[in-house]
């Protein structure tokens, strides 16, 4: 049974789980484990089980492409004057008979996280602001949709902010906006990419000085939708892409790598469910038609791309993890990652392959239960936030040191110390010789009462890391604060806290998500200053969200 685990196939694990509910309800409902039985036997082919031993890649072309007018010359189109429905994250365990909830009722409280530290505060001293300003916000984003999915990426002369269904802002770096909101899908001339559907990404292409913007598409029509900048002027022309994914690509993410565009999806059903692709990064920058993807699915949980900062070249294909709990996946709490090589010249030459198993100390699986909504506390109302528990967030940050490769990454555990217990699990992996090791973890939580979530995570040329989130409790609108830590700061602490925006008022619609992600960031002009959005309220209100931007440096980073 392990070995099905390790190889971290939806069928073993799918199948492990209900086999051992038919041993416990054997006892009093034979019929019950007949049921189960008809389940595994249903379930698709294991995609590790092909007949040279390794899985075998979906593969494709872009389905259309065109060159937009320049963003400076747009013309925005006329909308509805309605509110834009943002549907809810996907489960992909509804099918299951209590749909991976675990059962019903209150959760009994976890114990404690072994890795809180109380007394993390003591250790150094993180920066103030370089500057703040105001970013897009609702109605104006969306119409009054929730959450916003506040990201944002800093280039070489400017940010860009991008929210839900699908609103770009372009500034410049002391914070002056440059144009006026803009539609992604007004880029493109025809076709759904056109629809503004939302998953908004943006990143910051650092080696090529271009930008890259991205939306899906779904209701039927399932598409990845890419607009690639002309030059490094984000005001001028797109390459514009539109690739199928077979199935809806929910809660897509996108890190830039050497050779592709790499991306995760959570496509929620068999054989897919969480996948893997590889876009051609480089016909995709030359504006070339016949851009090839590879695509690799069946894995237990949401795979995050690693999205390189810094001038340093990565060997080798792309780099994915994700996290897996004991009790809930199978084996030990451990940190898995992936390495995705993509053959783009003969596509099904191309492999995905789980590299390296690094245990962690133990966590509790999510801090409210799978896909319990309503999790996270607020004052001034009874309605819970999504705490997105269940997978890894945005981003998964590589950066390459003289000696060393580092990744750092971050999710949201149970068994703070908080109202809730939502706390921020954090690591840096390195690789100086050999495969990947965990150099330090730490679960962010300074045990005031409040719950932590929807971080973000980023390291500087001088290996300070930076930690972005949201902050809430009965007792507090959310707001937004931010930690740093240096690189001779024990290992596993953090400093103490800064407050980026203090929230004004509580989100009451009963819709319960709350940013779904955030977005931390280094400028790659010094390799120093840090750049951080998310949302908050100013006042009390169902969906008039607000975002902000902020910006950081650490004193010993030049």
């Amino acid at each position: 049974m392990q070995s099905l685990l390790e190889r971290a196939t939806l069928r073993g694990w799918f199948a492990t789980r209900f086999r051992a509910r038919a041993r416990s309800a054997a006892r009093c409902c034979a019929s019950l484990a007949a049921g189960v039985a008809l389940f595994a036997i249903a379930m698709p082919p294991d995609p590790a089980s092909a007949q040279d031993g390794r899985r075998q890649p979906t593969t494709g072309r872009a389905l259309s492409y065109e060159l937009s007018v320049p963003v400076d010359q747009l013309t925005p189109r006329k909308k509805p004057s309605v509110p834009v429905v943002i549907p809810n994250r996907i489960n992909p365990l509804a099918g299951e008979p209590d749909g991976g909830r675990r059962g019903t009722g209150t959760r009994p409280r976890p114990p404690l996280d072994p890795l809180v530290n109380r007394s993390q505060n003591r250790f150094g001293r993180t920066p103030k602001l370089d500057l703040k300003f105001g970013g897009t916000g609702n109605p104006v984003a969306c119409g009054g949709c929730s959450p916003p999915d506040t990201i944002g990426d800093v280039g070489k002369n400017h940010y860009i902010q991008m929210l839900n269904a699908t609103k770009v802002t372009i500034y410049d770096k002391t914070g002056k906006r440059l144009k006026k909101p803009f539609d992604l899908g007004d880029l493109w001339s025809s076709g759904p990419c056109m629809d503004n559907f939302g998953d908004p990404v943006v990143l910051y292409d650092e080696r090529a000085n271009r930008w890259l913007l991205a939306q899906f598409h779904g209701g039927g029509t399932n598409r990845l939708c890419f607009a690639i900048s002309q030059t490094g002027n984000p005001k001028g022309a797109y390459h514009l892409y539109e690739f199928t994914t077979t199935k809806f690509p929910d809660y897509f993410k996108v890190g830039v790598w050497r050779n592709g565009y790499y991306v995760s999806a959570n496509e929620i059903s068999a054989p897919d469910f969480y996948t893997a692709y590889a876009f051609n990064r480089t016909k995709m920058l030359a504006g070339d038609p016949s851009a090839e993807m590879v695509k690799f699915g069946g894995e237990t949980n949401f795979l995050m791309p690693a999205d390189i900062d810094g001038p340093g070249v990565p060997g080798g294909g792309g780099l994915f993890y994700t996290f897996k709990d004991g009790g809930f996946h199978g084996g030990s709490d451990r940190i898995e990652l992936f390495r995705l090589n993509p053959d783009f010249v003969t596509p099904a030459s191309s492999t995905f392959t789980l590299i390296k198993t690094i245990p962690v100390a133990p966590f509790t699986y999510t801090p409210c239960g799978f896909f319990i909504l309503d999790c996270i506390r607020q004052m001034g109302s009874t309605e819970g936030l999504d705490a997105v528990g269940e997978w890894p967030m945005h981003r998964l940050a590589y950066r390459r040191f003289a000696n060393r490769e580092v990744l750092v990454g971050n999710f949201t555990v149970g068994g703070g110390a908080g109202e809730t217990g939502a706390a921020i699990r954090w690591f840096e992996l390195r690789k100086t010789t050999g495969n990947w090791k965990l150099f330090q973890e730490g679960t962010h939580d300074p045990a005031d009462g409040h719950d932590r979530f929807m971080g973000s995570i980023a390291i500087d040329q001088k290996g300070n890391i930076a930690l972005g989130y949201s902050v809430s409790s009965s007792t507090m609108f959310p707001n937004v604060r931010y930690v740093t830590r240096k690189p001779g700061d024990p290992k596993g602490t953090m400093g103490p806290e800064k407050t980026l925006r203090a929230g004004g008022g509580a989100q009451t619609s009963t819709f319960n998500r709350w940013g779904d992600y955030s977005a931390m960031s280094v400028d790659p002009v010094t390799g120093c200053q840090f750049w951080y959005t998310n949302e908050f309220y100013k006042t009390t209100s169902t969906s008039t969200w607000s975002t902000i931007i902020g910006a950081f440096t650490n004193p010993n980073c030049p």
